[in-house]
């Protein structure tokens, strides 16, 4: 499997490239799989359903499966987050594995960036950010790195096609 990033500050555009490029990428006949990290606390769940009173009962656990989908929720309990490495093992084989977030970690990336959020680029002191989609690109024309359209799926979905071999 082979594993590509998008990263950025918050409302950077990553979640919406992300979409883009899943659509983008399949309809190319790969198979791709995301992994999204959340800084927060989130649950995926509803309390009062049979999985949340499981779950709420102590459960370490709960795969919940039905004939169109299949939801395992582990929960920490205090453990520590597990490493993507790890989180990366346990999913199916797929041609590519898309990651939104995980900006420490060290595999390639295109970093999203609006100009408009006022955030400043994580790419020039990152170098696993391998080039930048940006909302105004021409601002970004300084960069030592392949600098996109923040709307331009196609260009992206390329170049991370090339980036990966596939």
């Amino acid at each position: 499997m082979k594993i590509y990033g998008v990263t950025g500050w918050k409302n950077a555009g990553k979640t919406g490239l992300m979409e883009r490029l899943v659509t983008e990428i399949t309809g190319r006949g790969l198979s791709v799989s995301t992994v999204k990290h959340a800084h927060h606390s989130f649950d995926v769940d509803q309390p009062g359903r049979d999985s949340y009173r499981h779950r709420a009962a102590g459960a370490g656990e709960v795969l919940l499966v039905s004939g169109t989908r299949i939801a395992l929720m582990q929960e920490l309990r205090g453990a520590p987050e597990p490493p993507l490495a790890d989180l990366l093992t346990r999913l199916s084989p797929v041609d590519l594995v898309l990651i939104e977030g995980y900006k420490r970690d060290r595999h390639p990336k295109i970093e999203a960036w609006r100009a408009s959020a006022g955030n400043p680029l994580i790419a020039p002191d990152d170098p696993t950010i391998r080039a930048v989609a940006a909302d105004r690109p021409g601002d970004l024309a300084h960069l030592d790195r392949p600098v996109m359209d923040l709307n331009d799926t196609a260009a992206i979905a390329d170049f991370i096609l090339r980036e990966t071999g596939l």
